[in-house]
C-alpha cells in the first residue's frame, strides 16, 4: 500500500482536520540534514519523492497522540472516559495499531479504565468497547473494489495519515525544508519542515519525522505560531515492521458481551474510525448549488463556509423512522444530535462564547490551531486563522 494513498479525514478527528484544513503546501527549498549526522544528506525535494514512493505492507507498534489545542471543556457534551475516540480532541491518548495488509487491521485505543478495538479480519470487522462490554460484527462482501473500512493508512489518529493530509495539496503558500535528523521510536529519521508563508494562518509549522530506511512517517508534530510546544502530535513511541501474527486479528467478544449483527451501510461507515467522510447531506450540511461547501481564501487562510440543517442547531425532530428491528443496529440518535456522535450540537453551540459584528451574531469556537464560527442564520465557518478572517468571510 503506497503511504500517499488518497485517504479523506475521517470526520469526527478533530486534530486530523486541523491538518487538512490548514494546508495549501509548498515551494521546496532543497536545503540538506544536519551535517553533524551519520545520516547522508536529503533535500527536501528527495524526501518527498521517498515519502511519495514508500510501500507499506505490515507495520505495528504503539502510537502515542497529544492534543493541547486550548478547546474549551465539552466533556459534558460528550460524555465517555478515554478509551472512548471521541477522547482524542484533547490529552494524551495510547493506541497500538496492527496492520498486515488490506484485509487485516487492528487499532486499540487504551484508556484509564478500559479499551476500544476495531478489528478487520478479511470480511469480518469488529467494533468493541470495553467499557460497555458491547461489541458490533460487520459482514463485508467479498469483493468490494471501492471499500471505505477503517485501514491502517487511513486513520488520521497515526503518522501515515496525518502525514498525508499534511502533504496532499503542494502549492507555493508553503516552504518545505529539512531540519535535523531526530530519532523517534529508537529510529533514525529526517524531519520535514513545512512553513507557512502567510503569517494570518494560526499554524507555525508542521513537522513529519520521515524513517530513514523505509520512508515511512514515524511522528506528525503541529505547532501553533509563536509557540514553544506542539499542540497536536501524533507518533511512534516502539514501530516494528515485521508481519504481525495472525493471532492479532482474531476477535473473539469477551464472555456476557452484547453482540450486534451489522450489515455495513454508508452511515454506519461513516461512524468507523479511519472511514471517509460521507457526502455533506449525510454530515448534515447544506452545501450550495454545486455540491460543494463555499471556499474563501487560499491555502493557509483557507476559510470553509457551509450551512447547517436547522434541526441541528434548534433540537427539532426529522419525521420518526420506524424502530429497528431486534437485533440491528439503530440508526440516527436523540433531537439535535449528530447521528452516533453522541454530541448534542444545540448545547454543544449554546455553551460557546457569543460574538457579534456587521456580519450578523453567532457564536465562537478557538483553539491554538484553528476557529469555528457558526452563526445565528445556519451558516457554519472555519479554517486555520483567526476569528477576524472568519467575519470578514461572513460579511461577504
Amino acid at each position: 500500500m503506497a503511504v500517499t494513498s488518497t485517504h479523506p479525514a475521517i470526520r469526527w478527528a478533530v486534530p486530523g482536520a486541523i491538518v487538512a484544513i490548514a494546508l495549501g503546501a509548498t515551494a521546496l527549498t532543497a536545503i540538506s540534514a544536519d551535517a553533524t549526522s551519520t545520516l547522508p544528506p536529503r533535500s527536501a525535494a528527495q524526501l518527498l519523492v521517498d515519502v511519495q514512493t514508500a510501500s507499506l505492507t505490515s507495520i505495528s507498534g504503539n502510537v502515542v497522540q497529544k492534543a493541547d489545542l486550548g478547546l474549551p471543556d465539552l466533556s459534558q457534551l460528550a460524555p465517555g472516559d478515554s478509551s472512548d475516540f471521541t477522547s482524542l480532541i484533547s490529552g494524551s491518548h495510547t493506541l497500538r495499531v496492527w496492520y498486515a495488509g488490506e484485509d487485516q487491521q487492528r487499532l486499540a485505543l487504551l484508556g484509564t479504565l478500559g479499551e476500544s478495538d476495531i478489528v478487520r479480519n478479511g470480511t469480518d470487522l469488529w467494533t468493541w468497547s470495553s467499557e460497555t462490554n458491547a461489541a458490533t460484527h460487520y459482514q463485508l462482501p467479498e469483493q468490494e473494489p471501492d471499500a471505505t473500512v477503517p485501514d491502517a493508512g487511513a486513520l488520521a489518529i497515526t503518522p501515515q495519515q496525518a502525514a498525508e493530509q499534511a502533504l496532499a495539496a503542494i502549492d507555493p503558500s508553503t516552504a518545505v525544508t529539512v531540519d535535523g535528523t531526530p530519532s523517534v521510536a529508537g529510529r533514525d529519521a529526517y524531519e520535514l519542515v513545512l512553513t507557512p508563508r502567510d503569517n494570518r494562518s494560526l499554524v507555525g509549522e508542521i513537522r513529519i519525522a520521515v524513517d530513514a530506511e523505509k520512508h515511512i512517517p514515524l511522528r506528525v508534530q503541529v505547532w501553533a505560531a509563536g509557540a514553544g510546544t506542539p499542540a497536536f502530535e501524533v507518533g511512534f513511541t516502539q514501530v516494528s515492521f515485521d508481519t504481525p501474527g495472525a493471532e492479532q486479528f482474531q476477535f473473539t467478544p469477551p464472555p456476557g458481551a452484547t453482540v450486534t449483527e451489522s450489515t455495513l451501510d454508508e452511515s454506519d461507515r461513516a461512524e468507523l474510525p479511519g472511514a471517509p467522510a460521507p457526502d455533506l447531506d449525510a454530515a448534515g450540511i447544506d452545501a450550495d448549488p454545486t455540491g460543494e461547501p463555499t471556499v474563501v481564501g487560499t491555502g493557509w487562510t483557507t476559510v470553509l463556509v457551509a450551512t447547517l440543517p436547522q434541526q441541528a442547531l434548534d433540537g427539532s425532530t426529522p419525521e420518526a423512522a420506524p424502530a429497528p428491528e431486534s437485533g440491528s443496529a439503530p440508526e440516527g440518535g436523540p433531537r439535535g444530535e449528530r447521528p452516533g456522535s453522541g454530541i448534542d450540537l444545540q448545547s454543544l453551540v449554546g455553551s460557546l462564547p457569543a460574538v457579534s459584528g456587521e456580519w450578523g451574531s453567532g457564536h465562537l469556537l478557538q483553539s491554538a490551531l484553528f476557529s469555528v464560527l457558526v452563526t445565528d442564520d445556519g451558516r457554519v465557518l472555519g479554517g486555520a486563522v483567526a476569528p477576524e478572517l472568519l467575519y470578514e468571510a461572513a460579511a461577504q
